[in-house]
């Protein structure tokens, strides 16, 4: 049978609470008295059950995760950074799907699941502001990603207008004047990609070079076939940009693969820089520099909302909060010879 807490208890000498003081960390025990118990811990090789934990506070143990695809590397390493950080308040994530459709993020956002979870961490696409203020679930909801929301939930995502004139002035600094950027939305201005939009039109403002729609590539999907298609419809149209700005790594890898088969060479004839840090760009032929966003930060920052407000101090959900970024240099844009650093 499993050591109890009654168990060891009757092994130290001391009470039920106290042992349960001892194992929840709690500060008010003396330390004579914490040795005592966590001896008899040890020798009973007794382990919490974090699930009878979750219960007597009235919770299930259990967050949801939902991320438009999980079979796009930033999002499985964002997840892989979720599990992490939640199991280390013994929390399960339930992940789930929503193929960046808003009927499919209405359900999940509406608590469709509220009897299974005692949270959710939402990355929308297609998600309205009007369907957050509709939403009647009470529980605690997380929102991630470039997208805005005026609603009462904390929102986590990087500074993408700082992250995008970043990798903008990198391009510039290395001469670089005619910057395509790939992956631009073509429907209304609050979707996503518009603020990346954004700062690459501002950085090249601040850098007096010119900034022509010409140079604004739509593109259909986040996926390495959307990259490469794009780039050819650049190139079709006669432009040839010197440099390209891509809204994320596979975008940036499809049009690398474009540029190979125009017989265009990367950096030397084209630079290029991605977005997310995917581990697929670290080992291309041409490795790839990138924006990385700090997905263990976002991670940490999203659970610990949820736990913030389950623990009753929620009370000023709304926050807009800002995850740390930095511009990882690689051959993409510095050329082998330079030593590009790695990721």
């Amino acid at each position: 049978m499993p050591v109890s807490l009654k168990d060891v208890a009757q092994r130290a000498g001391v009470s039920i609470k106290t042992v349960s003081n001892v194992v929840n960390n709690h500060p008010h025990v003396a330390p004579a008295m914490r040795a005592r118990v966590q001896a008899a811990i040890d020798e009973l090789g007794y382990r919490p059950n974090p699930t009878a934990r979750h219960l007597r506070k009235g919770r299930t143990g259990i967050i949801a995760l939902a991320v438009p695809e999980l079979g796009n590397p930033y999002f499985a390493e964002l997840a892989g950074a979720v599990i992490d950080a939640a199991a280390e308040h013994e929390y399960t994530v339930l992940l789930d799907r929503t193929g960046g459709r808003r009927d499919k993020e209405v359900l999940v956002s509406q608590g469709f699941r509220t009897r299974v979870i005692d949270g959710l961490i939402l990355s929308p696409i297609e998600l309205e502001v009007a369907d957050l203020q509709e939403r009647s679930d009470d529980v605690p909801l997380v929102l991630l990603g470039e997208r805005e929301y005026d609603a009462p939930h904390d929102h986590i995502a990087v500074d993408n207008v700082a992250a995008a004139r970043q990798a903008v002035r990198h391009l510039l600094g290395r001469g670089r004047t005619r910057i395509a950027c790939l992956g631009a939305g073509t429907d209304a201005a609050n979707r996503p990609a518009h603020l990346r939009l954004l700062g690459w039109r501002q950085e090249l403002a601040a850098a007096k070079v010119p900034a022509p729609d010409s140079l604004v590539v739509p593109v259909g999907g986040w996926d390495r076939a959307d990259g490469a298609r794009g780039m050819a419809r650049l190139l079709d149209s006669g432009l040839r940009p010197d440099a390209v700005f891509a809204f994320n790594d596979l975008i940036a890898i499809g049009a690398m693969r474009t540029l190979h088969e125009r017989g265009l060479r990367v950096p030397q004839d084209v630079a290029v820089v991605g977005f997310d840090d995917i581990a697929e760009g670290r080992f291309g032929a041409v490795s790839l520099t990138t924006v990385s966003p700090d997905k263990q930060a976002i991670a940490r920052m999203a659970v610990a909302s949820l736990l913030r407000s389950l623990s009753g101090n929620g009370e000023s959900a709304g926050r807009e909060l800002t995850a740390p970024h930095r511009l990882v240099e690689r051959e993409s844009t510095l050329g082998r010879r330079q030593g590009a650093a790695g990721g």
